[in-house]
Order: structure tokens, then sequence, then C-alpha cells
């Protein structure tokens, strides 16, 4: 006896549906990271931007400064570090005085440096004196004339130095310049005013 014949098997709908290609996980991640850095890294570049102002040039007007043009000061000039403590150097407003430089923060006021300067007044044959990293300084307090700030005075080089620096800096500015006059500026005798009526 003849076996029936099946009908031959109709596909199924599922059969012909293409099925999708896997992705593997890592470039899933990979391709939801890339994007989601990309905004991270905007806004924190954003965010350090407004945290680091743009600092303006520092005006500074003229003083009697007789030896500012001189081989020392010229020397100094060249040698000064960018950083003192942490006030970094500034650029000067035109027209700068010669010999001069300033360094500065993001808020206050900034630090100042003069080479040439005449013999301050106040330095006497009495006057006391400071002692850093080998350079003796005179110090002239701004608070008599209701200046935040001090007054340093290199004493024994062969031209003055003055570095004027805002009170509560802490002392590494003065030792920073320190530094700097005495790698560039030779040592030499005091020469104080005379004590009044001798």
């Amino acid at each position: 006896m003849a076996e029936p014949e099946h009908p031959a098997p109709v596909p199924s709908d599922t059969e012909h549906a293409e099925v999708p290609e896997k992705r593997h996980p890592a470039l899933i991640a990979t391709a939801v990271a890339l994007p989601v850095a990309l905004v991270i890294g905007v806004v924190v570049a954003a965010a350090v931007a407004n945290r680091t102002p743009v600092l303006e040039p520092v005006g500074l007007g003229p003083v009697e400064a007789p030896a500012a043009d001189s081989p020392e000061c010229g020397t100094l000039m060249a040698e000064l570090p960018e950083e003192l403590g942490d006030y970094t150097r500034a650029e000067l407003r035109d027209p700068a005085p010669e010999a001069t430089a300033a360094w500065q923060q993001a808020e206050g006021d900034p630090v100042v440096l003069r080479c040439g300067l005449p013999r301050p007044p106040e330095f006497d044959q009495a006057s006391a004196l400071n002692v850093v990293d080998g350079v003796q300084w005179f110090e002239i307090s701004g608070a008599a004339q209701g200046i935040d700030a001090s007054t340093w005075y290199a004493v024994d080089r062969g031209v003055y130095v003055a570095v004027t620096i805002p009170n509560g800096s802490g002392p590494t500015p003065l030792q920073d310049a320190s530094e700097a006059v005495a790698q560039v500026l030779p040592e030499q005798p005091l020469d104080p005013a005379p004590l009044p009526g001798s």
C-alpha cells in the first residue's frame, strides 16, 4: 500500500525574516562612551577656562631711577625668574619704566621690582637690616602712607634694588628675589647715610 503523500512544509514567516546582526557588547559600550567623554571633556575645559582669568597688564608709574640703564640692572632684568612665590611674571602696560618688573596673582596687588633707584633717604647708619639668602635688605613699611605693602631695598649691591610686596604674601617672594639678586649682582660695602646731626 502506497504511503500517503505529505505536502512539502511551507516555510514560516520567521524563517524568511533576517536575523539582526549581533554587536559585541564592548563595541556598544565604546559607541556610548565616546560621546559622553567628549561632552565631559568640553565641560571640564570650560570650567578650567572660567577658573583661569585673563590677567591684565600691570601699569607702573615712573620713579627716580638714575641707574636704571646700568649694566647691573640690565643683567638683573635678564635673569629674573618667571615666578616669585605664588606670583607669576606679568606683562607691563606701556609705557613701562626702565628696569622694572612685576609679578601678579589672579587677585590683589602685584609684586613690583625696580632696579637702579637712589639710596632710600631713610637708610642710615642706625637702620636695621634683614639678611635673606645672603642679601641685606632694608624694609620701609607702607603703613604710614596707607599702603598695604612693604618695600624692601637691597642695600649691599652695586645698585639699589627695591621689591614692593603686598602684606600677607609670605616670605617666598622676597626669598626668590634675593636668590635672583645674589646670583647676578656682586656684594658691595654698605653705604648708609650718616646719622642726623653727625
